[in-house]
């Protein structure tokens, strides 16, 4: 098997993040002999930079020629003064209406080790590990008309809108990782006030008989926010809209810490799309102190969806798991807490490469006795 892998650096810490990933993607696929092929184009703020636009058409094309993209992050304060439609965000909202995936899978798993880290108690997080299903390329984000009206009192307008089709197919997604884990789903709407969460709940109702085996509850997404954070181990998978699974996904960054451990895979279109959920971070970069456990972990998402190959996958995960309950931080896993050896980006991939192979080679080890 040959894997062709697109590779978006983005803008800010996204290239520092994106390059640790693709080295840990290497050596995993170097260790169980498959070949792959890596390939890099602009997206966001430097492709504004090269090429005048956020989502250049050599870019495009690239991304729907290969298996899958990897991609680090998008966008910066110095774009913020441009039209939404030119700003590098809007990149990466284009590209992933022309990859067609519209189910984002995003995990949120609380890892013992950097229990700490979560402002929440170690004995509400522990255990918990959370899948939120996210609806991508429908509701408010692409509802058409918007704009604005301007003149002596401006206004502004978005639309936000659902069909059945939308919401059948992310809710099959949705009950299929329910299969694979705890057979536990739970529906997030505002069904008490809008029609469109009113056609939600109904659809997923009609499609959960689809799946006997699988649990269906339904819950007001302003109480899926406070049961998030009070008690997130109730949780298995989770499937709502588009704007829903934005604000909760990155909400679930306090079961395990920090956004910057969060990984996302979009799926369903004619090409997958992984990313850690994280920004771009203007901040911090540059300086080689980004977390890139969160890219990582998205590689090994794409290894899993769009490559078919789990224990690869699980290699990367398990390696992940190992580096953090040797003590390994970067800065923000550190903030406010004990003086610990802090490691920069550079360092935490190399920990996690060097991992991998640990982990691979005692699972060939075992198997062979």
């Amino acid at each position: 098997m040959r894997l062709n892998i697109t590779v978006l650096p983005g803008d800010g810490v996204g290239p520092e993040v994106t390059r640790e990933a693709v080295r840990v993607l290497r050596t995993v696929l170097d260790l169980y002999g498959y070949d792959a092929s890596f390939e890099e184009h602009a997206i966001g703020g430097v492709a504004i930079r090269q090429f005048g636009q956020p989502l250049p058409e050599s870019t495009a094309s690239a991304c729907s020629q290969s298996r899958a993209v990897l991609l680090g992050a998008v966008g910066g304060p110095e774009f913020d003064s441009l039209p939404p439609a030119q700003r590098p965000e809007a990149g990466l909202l284009g590209l992933r209406q022309a990859l067609g995936g519209f189910a984002n899978l995003r995990p949120a798993i609380a890892y013992n080790a950097i229990a700490d880290c979560s402002p929440l108690r170690p004995e509400v997080i522990k255990g918990a590990d959370v899948l939120i299903v996210r609806e991508l390329l429908g509701g408010i984000y692409f509802g058409e008309p918007r704009g604005f009206n301007s003149g002596s009192s401006p206004d502004a307008y978005n639309t936000l809108r659902y069909s059945v089709a939308e919401i059948e197919r992310v809710a099959r997604v949705a009950f299929r990782q329910a299969q694979l884990r705890k057979h536990k789903l739970t529906s997030v709407d505002k069904a008490n006030v809008l029609e469109t969460s009113q056609l939600w709940r109904q659809t997923v109702t009609r499609v959960g008989r689809e799946y006997p085996d699988v649990k269906l509850d339904h819950m007001y997404v302003d109480s899926c926010a406070m049961r998030l954070i009070s008690d997130p181990r109730s949780f298995d998978v989770i499937v709502t809209e588009n704007l829903f699974g934005d604000i909760l996904s990155d909400e679930a960054a306090v079961i395990s810490g920090s956004l910057g451990m969060l990984a996302s895979a979009t799926i369903g279109g004619k090409v997958d799309l992984y990313e850690p959920v994280h920004g771009s971070a203007p901040d911090i970069a540059g300086r080689g102190i980004a977390n890139p456990l969160g890219a990582i972990a998205s590689a090994a998402m794409l290894l899993r969806h769009s490559a078919g190959l789990e224990q690869c996958a699980q290699d990367i995960e398990d390696a992940i798991r190992e580096v953090l309950d040797k003590g390994h931080r970067t800065a923000e896993l550190t903030r406010g807490r004990a003086k610990r050896p802090v490691s920069s980006t550079a360092e935490m991939g190399a920990l996690v490469e060097s991992a991998v192979a640990d982990v691979t080679d005692r699972r060939r080890a075992y198997h062979a006795v």
